[in-house]
């Protein structure tokens, strides 16, 4: 239904729905993004180790003041399935350890849903989330929610660009392999890796790839 995409990191199952449906694809490398954790401003931890991240999405940490916090249950909330945050959850994050089963009211099925409720009255200080850095700094500001440092690096376009910080992953270019030379797709999708397409994607406040 697209002649391109410009996505986060796909699944295997969308690789695999190509291959099923004998499309072959042809991806690349034009920026960069970072899985970013939100809480609410009243929460007083600042930041977070990787090690305590896994913990509590694994279900080990289920207190605030485990790490830092007020005595206070963590409400932590996850993406849907195959939604592209969580799929950088699951690669960047766990590495392959099962996270734990959450409520469907605790799986937005839409990011900005997600930062409505780490940001709402209702949930205080207890909720975390987790939602890609350009998104919520970019195309979906909202009081009442800060982010936290991990392992004592606070998310920046310079900090991701130079990979200090940890949870960082590429955005892509996706077209059919088949595209014509010609076409428009194929040459945004060349160009979208010349100089000049980097330089357009900085001025928009991305993090351009290398």
């Amino acid at each position: 239904n697209a002649d391109l995409l410009l996505v986060y990191a796909p699944s295997e199952d969308a690789f695999q729905a190509a291959k099923d449906a004998g499309v072959e694809l042809e991806t690349a490398e034009i920026g960069m993004d970072a899985l970013v954790f939100l809480v609410n401003e009243g929460n007083p931890v600042q930041s977070l180790t990787h090690e305590q991240l896994v913990d509590i999405y694994t279900g080990k940490i289920t207190n605030w003041s485990e790490v830092g916090g007020e005595d206070r249950d963590i409400v932590a909330y996850q993406r849907v399935e195959n939604s592209g945050s969580q799929v950088m959850m699951e690669n960047v994050v766990m590495d392959g350890q099962p996270m734990m089963d959450a409520p469907r009211e605790y799986r937005p099925s839409e990011m900005g849903a997600l930062v409505d409720e780490v940001a709402s009255y209702r949930n205080s200080a207890d909720a975390i989330g987790y939602s890609v850095y350009y998104y919520v700094t970019e195309m979906y500001l909202r009081e009442g929610v800060k982010l936290l440092a991990i392992d004592g690096v606070a998310p920046s376009n310079e900090a991701i660009a130079s990979g200090e910080y940890p949870y960082t992953q590429y955005n892509y270019a996706v077209i059919r392999k088949d595209e014509r030379e010609d076409s428009p797709a194929r040459q945004l999708f060349d160009f979208l890796t010349t100089p000049e397409g980097k330089a357009l994607m900085a001025a928009q406040g991305y993090v351009p790839a290398a």
